[in-house]
């Protein structure tokens, strides 16, 4: 059997790893645009702050495809499938055929329709080539702006700020990091940045980008104009979707799939930030672009693809991020808008933590912990078990809370790793 899986992050190597564990015979063959051995994408901010060495962003161990008998297609994009041949077509002309296949192309910069876009030193950054060109362009005592104040654009200004580089974040919303963080705890975060002279413009995004042959500023639709030697575009991303365009594959934002990670085709399956796959909060199909969540659709898709019935039983969204001394960890539903839903919170100003607790009849569906993270295992565990916690409930702001809170038929299932039902 002929296994071709698209993509060469941290997907492929769910799959591969779960082929491999009990079929050693198929032949795998492993597609990408880029030429790198498999690396952190997490990591490219370090490695553009020189924080970590690029050796270092290795995600598996050199001989990974060796030991794991895998075939490389590197620095050869994949443009088309032909899901009724079984064939996907590379850039350079050639086909390649496939029994079961995986589309694992992860996501795609949002690039905004923005006069002036052409000019050199507009870059994106959700890649090692991203930060290698940025890094080559971006000196000290140069001026940055950032377009985009979510997890792209904090870790892009983080690793600028590292290079000595002036740095601009202008947000369309009215905090950074909107999309994890609520008011409170933005406003923890952006006084961290802005103690470092990182200046943050929100409520607005740029309008047009100036300067000749290379970007020298950009003009604000507030008005207000900044100067840049280098613009960073991170906005978003969206599922890269364009190898199963013009084919039967159903997408909605991303590529649909079913709880074997099978899409609509025949013997193809999708896995990581280009699928959407069962959000067990909100109970529907969803892209939740995270890297654990990435890897456990890679390894449902590899069991599947070998004949091994095994359903993915969903995940929620997590972060786990931080800038210098302040560290904070999300899960789950951190801004309802609803009635519906209950808020604990408590702020510390003076420690600078904030603690955010939604919970949903008596369920945790999500929270923010901000420089009080030592209990997020426990509280991520609460919500993937559907947890009551009612008997603990009124602990949860305690800064001591722990095992000793919970009940003991629960405090004993835990310290077993079991589920309580």
């Amino acid at each position: 059997m002929i296994i071709v899986i698209i993509g060469n992050s941290v997907a492929m190597v769910g799959a591969v790893e779960a082929i491999r564990k009990y079929d050693t015979s198929s032949e795998i063959v492993v597609i990408s645009d880029e030429t790198y051995h498999v690396y952190s994408r997490p990591l490219i901010s370090y490695y553009l702050g020189n924080l970590v060495s690029e050796d270092k962003m290795i995600y598996r161990e050199k001989d990974f495809y060796r030991k794991n008998k895998v075939e490389t297609v590197f620095g050869i994009k994949a443009i088309s499938i032909d899901e009724r041949k079984k064939e996907v077509h590379l850039e350079n002309g050639d086909s390649i055929s496939f029994d079961k296949l995986l589309i694992a192309t992860g996501g795609k910069p949002i690039i905004p329709p923005v006069e002036g876009l052409n000019k050199k030193n507009v870059h994106t950054f959700i890649k090692m080539d991203d930060a290698k060109k940025l890094k080559e362009a971006a000196k000290p005592g140069s001026k940055a702006v950032i377009v985009g104040g979510g997890l792209i654009g904090f870790k892009a200004a983080e690793g600028l700020h590292h290079l000595g580089v002036d740095v601009t974040i202008v947000e369309l919303a009215d905090r950074i990091l909107s999309t994890i963080l609520d008011a409170e705890g933005a406003s923890l975060v952006s006084q961290s940045l802005q103690n470092d002279d990182i200046k943050i413009i929100t409520g607005t995004t740029v309008d047009k980008i100036i300067g000749d042959e290379y970007v020298k500023g950009v003009v604000l639709k507030n008005g207000q104009e900044l100067e840049a030697d280098n613009l960073i575009i991170a906005i978003g991303v969206v599922p890269n979707v364009d190898v199963v365009r013009n084919t039967s594959i159903s997408i909605n934002r991303g590529i649909l799939v079913d709880s074997t990670m099978k899409t609509t085709a025949e013997d193809v399956y999708a896995a990581g930030d280009v699928a959407e796959g069962y959000d067990m909060l909100v109970e529907s199909n969803r892209v939740v672009p995270i890297w654990p969540n990435a890897y456990m659709q890679g390894e449902i898709a590899g069991l599947n693809m070998i004949g091994i019935n095994k359903s993915f039983k969903g995940i929620f969204p997590m972060n786990s991020i931080g800038y210098k001394n302040t560290n904070m960890i999300t899960a789950g539903i951190t801004n309802p808008q609803q009635e519906e839903f209950e808020i604990i919170s408590k702020i510390d100003h003076n420690r600078r933590s904030y603690k955010k607790f939604v919970v949903k009849e008596n369920r945790l569906v999500g929270f923010i912990l901000i420089n009080d993270i030592d209990r997020a295992g426990l509280f991520t565990g609460f919500i993937k078990n559907e947890t009551d916690i009612t008997p603990f409930k009124k602990y949860l702001l305690n800064d001591d809370f722990g095992f000793i809170y919970l009940p003991k038929e629960l405090r004993k299932a835990k310290m077993l790793d079991l589920e309580v039902v």
